[in-house]
C-alpha cells in the first residue's frame, strides 16, 4: 500500500552518444548498473535504474545514444531510445558542455518537439566542472532558441555536482503514485544481463579501438558452487571476426585473463559473493545485421 503523498514516475535520459547518461544513472542509484565507456554507443538496451526515498520513487530509463544507424543493431538502438518519449513523466535531454551543438542534438530536438507541452523536458548540461561559468550562458541560450525547456539544470554526473538539486526538481514534477519496485531494488534487469554488461565494459575498456561495437556478451551460467563459498559464472564473448577473437584472447590468453580479473571484481560487488568467472570467446560473423542473433544476445525488438 502506497503511503499518502508518495510520488512516483518514470524519467527518460536521452541524448547523443557519450554525453554521460550512464554515469548519471549509476551515480543516482549508487552502484554500477549501466556500463561506462568513452566509446560512443555503449548502452544498447533501455536500462532501468530505480531511485527511492521516503517521499518518492523515480524509475530512470537510460536510453542508447541517438545516432545515425549503420546496421540493424544501430537501428534497434535508435528506435529503442525514441520509443521512451511518450512513456515517461519527465525527459532529461542530456548534453555535454564541452561539445558544441551539432546535427545530432538538432535531430533529437526535432524528435522532442512532438512531446513539447505533453511531457516536461529538462535540458541537463553535463561536465560543467570542465568549462568556465561565463561560457555556460551562451551555451544555454543556443539550446533555448531551439526548444522551450521546462528546466535547465547544469550538473557534473561524475562528481555529483547539482545532481541532488536535479532530483529535487524532478520530484516536484511527479504526481502521487505507487511504489513500482521494492525500496531496496536499484534495477529491473536480471543479474545475468548486468553481468554480461560488466564483462562487455571491460572488453571495451581494455581493447580500445581494436574491438569496436562488434562485441556482445551472454551470461550462460550463474551457479552456487558446492562448497557454498563461490558463485560459478560462465560467460561468452561474441565477436564478428577471427582476428577480433585473437585480440580478445591475447598472447597466451593474457588479454582474456585481464578482462576476467577486472570483470570478476565488479561481479563480486554485484552478487555480494566470491566469484569464479569462466570466459569463452566465439566468432559469429556479421551478427549485428541478423535478427536471429540480435534476439539471442538480448536485443529483442518486440520489447520496444
Amino acid at each position: 500500500m502506497t503511503k499518502e503523498g508518495f510520488k512516483s514516475g518514470f524519467v527518460a535520459i536521452i541524448g547523443r552518444p557519450n554525453v554521460g547518461k550512464s554515469t548519471l544513472m549509476n551515480h543516482i542509484v549508487g552502484q554500477k548498473i549501466a556500463i561506462m565507456s568513452d566509446k560512443a554507443q555503449t548502452t544498447r538496451n533501455k536500462i532501468q535504474g530505480v531511485y527511492t526515498t521516503d517521499t518518492a520513487q523515480m524509475v530512470f530509463i537510460d536510453t542508447p545514444g541517438i545516432h545515425k544507424p549503420k546496421h540493424k543493431l544501430g537501428d534497434f538502438m535508435v528506435k529503442s531510445a525514441l520509443s521512451t518519449l511518450r512513456e515517461v513523466e519527465v525527459i532529461y535531454f542530456m548534453v555535454n558542455a564541452m561539445q558544441k551543438l551539432g546535427p545530432g542534438d538538432e535531430f533529437i530536438i526535432d524528435k522532442l518537439q512532438s512531446v513539447v507541452g505533453e511531457t516536461p523536458i529538462y535540458l541537463v548540461i553535463n561536465k560543467i566542472d570542465k568549462v568556465h561559468p561565463d561560457y555556460l550562458m551562451g551555451f544555454i541560450d543556443e539550446y533555448r532558441q531551439l526548444l522551450d525547456f521546462t528546466e535547465v539544470v547544469p550538473i557534473s554526473a561524475l562528481e555529483g555536482n547539482n545532481v541532488q538539486n536535479l532530483l529535487s526538481i524532478t520530484e516536484k514534477q511527479l504526481s502521487e503514485g505507487p511504489m513500482y519496485y521494492s525500496e531496496d531494488q536499484v534495477t529491473d534487469h536480471p543479474e545475468r544481463f548486468i553481468i554480461s554488461e560488466l564483462v562487455r565494459e571491460k572488453v571495451l575498456e581494455l581493447t580500445r579501438e581494436e574491438i569496436p561495437h562488434s562485441v556482445a556478451v551472454t551470461t550462460d551460467k550463474v551457479r552456487q558452487e558446492n562448497d557454498g563459498e563461490k558463485i560459478h559464472v560462465m560467460a561468452t564473448i561474441v565477436v564478428e571476426r577471427s582476428s577480433q577473437k585473437g585480440i580478445i584472447i591475447g598472447k597466451q590468453g593474457s588479454m582474456l585473463k585481464q578482462i576476467g580479473t577486472k570483470a570478476r571484481k565488479d561481479i563480486e560487488i554485484l552478487l555480494g559473493s566470491k566469484v569464479y568467472l569462466e570466459l569463452w570467446v566465439k566468432v559469429q560473423k556479421d551478427w549485428r545485421n541478423k535478427e536471429l542473433y540480435l534476439n539471442d544476445y538480448g536485443f529483442n525488438k518486440d520489447e520496444y
